[in-house]
């Protein structure tokens, strides 16, 4: 994901994620999956099928303005 600026500062913001723990606790971004979600009784939410994207989170180091983008890269 090419840099940004914080919209408020004009300061660089740096590049993290939204951590989701799975199973066995383990710690992974989360995801932006397409369209309304739909009830799946083993797997919490229907997913297959649908477009899904890894979410990048920017950060504005100063201000602690946070954006969300969901980019296919």
């Amino acid at each position: 994901m090419r840099t940004r600026e914080c919209a408020e500062c004009g300061v660089r913001m740096a590049e993290g994620f939204i951590a989701d723990r799975g199973q066995g606790d383990r710690i992974k971004p989360d995801t932006w999956v397409e369209g309304k979600p739909e009830a799946s009784f083993w797997a919490g939410a229907k997913v297959k099928g649908k477009e899904r994207y890894e979410i990048t989170a920017l950060r504005c180091p100063r201000c602690g303005r946070v954006e969300l983008y969901a980019v296919n890269e």
